[in-house]
């Protein structure tokens, strides 16, 4: 007897070619997903840009502990595995980026801006930066994994560290979240430049890169940093 296959069963050749399919078709999504993505952080960037770029100037507050004081010492975990430690980090200038969390799309955007100009972050001193938010990591690990970023985002959910450096009293969610700070932290644990941006009036939630470096630098040049 001849075997024949069912007539609405498809033949092992045609089942192959369905898969090859389905897996090019699978290859497509994701390539269109990960390039719209692309497009969306463009365009939140351009928005975030023109939604302040009648400003020429971006202000900030001075917090406490300011330049001068010994940095808080801490320890955090961090979503690229481990603990950060600052004490550990003594004899490199640390970049801490206090930011509002995973539903500040402009606060990604920064830490997006940043990385893509860590080089000039490393010209003008900078050994180390890493941000610091009050969400869990597993939604941090995801946040950092859909916006592509690397640097070191840590956890600190209890805002004991937040508390310590003041940096959430400079946003517009109130006490339980941080603003936007910058605190950096030179290579003895002295503070070299503080910067609050998230505070009223204004709640400035992006500082394009050249502005945040050449504010960074004037405040080291300052208070005598490298």
């Amino acid at each position: 007897m001849t075997s024949t296959v069912p007539p609405n069963r498809p033949s092992s050749r045609m089942r192959r070619e369905r898969a090859k399919r389905a897996r090019r078709r699978k290859i497509w999504i994701r390539s269109a997903l990960g390039a719209s993505a692309a497009v969306l952080v463009l365009l939140v960037v351009f928005l975030t840009q023109r939604h302040s770029g009648a400003k020429t100037s971006y202000p900030y507050q001075v917090g406490q502990p300011g330049p001068g004081a010994l940095a808080p010492d801490f320890t955090l975990p961090s979503n690229m595995g481990g603990g950060f430690n600052l004490g550990s980090q003594r004899g490199k200038t640390v970049l801490l980026y206090f930011q509002e969390g995973v539903d500040c799309q402009p606060c990604w955007v920064q830490l997006q801006a940043i990385q893509h100009d860590l080089a000039g972050f490393h010209r003008a001193g900078v050994g180390e930066v890493v941000s610091i938010t009050t969400d869990p990591l597993g939604a941090l690990a995801q946040a950092a994994s859909s916006y592509g970023t690397t640097i070191p985002v840590l956890s600190d959910t209890k805002l004991a560290v937040s508390r310590a450096y003041g940096a959430n009293s400079y946003g517009m969610m109130g006490a339980g979240l941080d603003g936007h700070s910058f605190v950096l932290v030179g290579p003895s644990g002295i503070i070299e430049w503080r910067a609050d941006y998230g505070g009223s009036p204004n709640y400035t939630m992006y500082v394009p890169v050249p502005t945040l470096l050449a504010q960074m630098r004037a405040g080291m040049a300052s208070h005598g940093g490298s």
